[in-house]
């Protein structure tokens, strides 16, 4: 108990009417403030890192909906430096303070995700569940960068994101993304 009380969230409010005499433990110190190397960032992303489609109302778009593609790591703000090292490694992104105690590293800037993000990942590839969800990350880029182009960097098909097709096709597979994925 004395190992959870100082770890993420703590003890919740159940476990500390049941604990009331835990003291935490001093949490060690771990300062890893640069990436290491890109095995090292593949793994973090494994493990921390999430490949996100979000379809949202627009009222400047022709059918009222609009995309939006992000690439995001999210730490405690303890990692502070860590997060903004990112920034010099990648050669993109940008960080963002969040009202939780995080912060977030975010690449939404469709050609650093075209031009720098997927090109990691396919040079130093994602080994577990997170590699489908980059594989249908790369589906909904190549249909959003489709505007003119037959073929995108993660070299499949696809109708451009701004005809109606296009859009429910990103729906379909926006909706077996991350939490959502049954497999």
């Amino acid at each position: 108990m004395a190992l959870k009380a100082v770890l993420n969230k703590g003890l919740s409010l159940d476990l500390s009417k049941a604990f009331p005499n835990i003291i935490p433990i001093s949490r060690p110190e771990v300062s890893i403030s640069k990436i290491i190397n890109p095995f090292w960032l593949a793994g973090f992303v494994e493990a921390e890192g999430c490949f996100s489609v979000t379809i949202f109302k627009s009222k400047t778009s022709k059918f009222g909906e609009a995309v939006k593609l992000s690439f995001i790591l999210t730490q405690n703000v303890r990692d502070e430096d860590l997060m903004k090292s990112l920034i010099e490694y990648l050669g993109c992104g940008y960080t963002t303070l969040e009202n939780r105690g995080t912060i977030d590293f975010k690449v939404t800037k469709i050609s650093n995700i075209r031009d720098v993000i997927i090109p990691f990942f396919n040079k130093y590839p994602l080994q577990g569940v997170k590699s489908k969800d980059f594989s249908d990350f790369c589906k909904a880029v190549d249909i959003v960068g489709n505007k003119a182009r037959a073929r995108g960097p993660c070299k499949t098909q696809g109708l451009a994101h701004l005809s109606k097709e296009g859009l429910d096709q990103i729906r379909i597979i926006k909706n077996r993304m991350n939490t959502n994925r049954k497999e």
